[in-house]
């Protein structure tokens, strides 16, 4: 069984998967078609689609559906797919997959490393050294061991994420949607929301975009996040309040770390570059060898599975 027509939509030919890559889906449907983002003619070449594949932040919602009646496969060269209409997509019998676990340790080790490097004044000492100055004076570090560690959202990266911590010694709580009985068996404390964002020393937001976690991270949650506490955010942006998170970041006693620079608008970037404990990185969490392999494994392997009539890696609303 082939497809009849794949579009590639917002992914880069060159960029996104190698030459090797698209000829192995190149050969899983009768034509391939490339679109870039934004393409005003999108829903007309959706007409006599049956399978989308999309990058990572692509916009498809009901309307683009809605245009590809024969649509029926969506495959998301990522893990989140909070900008796709999965529910209408459910309804119109529409299989969605995305990339799940495929970049799951280069996350969670990069969420550790952004950490470290805060808390140890690792940065302040590279520059000392490089410029001949070998002394460590003011340079001030605290260590993740006894720190309370909340993880918000305890998926597949959350876990990770708190299977490390807790090798540090830290004192972990989380909170999910779900809880999860295995991970509480060993010793990974659960408390509400508002209580582990109120108490956690460092919070690490593991969630998944969705309509129920979009600005999840407010005004009011910010006010009561504990003075001198550390969040890093290596999911979207959406799920925070920029003016809330701004606002708090002005009293110059939290510090926030972020990866989803790219997909932020100009005027938010540029609130938030004006503060000094906001540090901001290009979206490099995810970045590694071995993400990258997984990458292309998984996605081409969703597509085959779908055509095998077994469809793997399929998302929920």
């Amino acid at each position: 069984m082939k497809f009849k027509k794949i579009i590639a939509y917002n992914i880069d030919r060159t960029k996104n998967l190698d030459f090797q890559s698209w000829k192995k889906i190149e050969i899983l449907g009768n034509k391939l078609t490339f679109v870039p983002k934004d393409y005003p003619k999108l829903r007309k070449e959706l007409a006599d689609t049956d399978c989308l594949l999309v990058a990572f932040g692509t916009n498809i919602v009901k309307e683009d559906i809605d245009s590809a009646p024969q649509l029926k496969y969506i495959g998301v060269l990522a893990t989140a797919f909070g900008k796709i209409d999965v529910l209408h997509a459910k309804k119109k019998k529409v299989v969605v997959s995305n990339l799940k676990g495929y970049s799951t340790e280069s996350v969670a080790e990069f969420v550790i490393a952004a950490i470290l490097e805060h808390i140890r004044g690792l940065e302040e000492g590279k520059r000392r050294g490089k410029s001949g100055n070998y002394s460590e004076v003011g340079i001030t570090a605290t260590e993740i061991k006894d720190k309370i560690f909340g993880v918000v959202g305890l998926g597949t990266i959350g876990q990770r994420v708190a299977e490390i911590t807790f090798g540090f010694g830290a004192d972990v709580r989380y909170w999910s949607k779900n809880r999860k009985n295995n991970f509480e068996k060993r010793g990974v404390r659960y408390e509400t929301f508002e209580n582990l964002t109120s108490k956690a020393d460092i919070i690490s937001i593991n969630l998944a975009q969705t309509k129920d976690t979009e600005k999840i991270f407010n005004k009011k949650v910010f006010q009561k996040v504990k003075s001198g506490a550390i969040i890093i955010n290596t999911a979207p942006m959406e799920l925070v309040d920029i003016s809330g998170l701004e606002q708090r970041l002005k009293n110059k006693d939290i510090t926030f770390i972020l990866d989803h620079s790219d997909e932020m608008v100009k005027e938010d970037i540029e609130k938030l570059s004006k503060y000094k404990n906001c540090i901001i990185y290009p979206p490099i969490a995810y970045v590694s060898k071995e993400a990258s392999g997984n990458r292309k494994r998984i996605f081409i392997r969703n597509i085959e599975a779908f055509l095998k009539g077994k469809p793997e890696n399929i998302v929920s609303p």
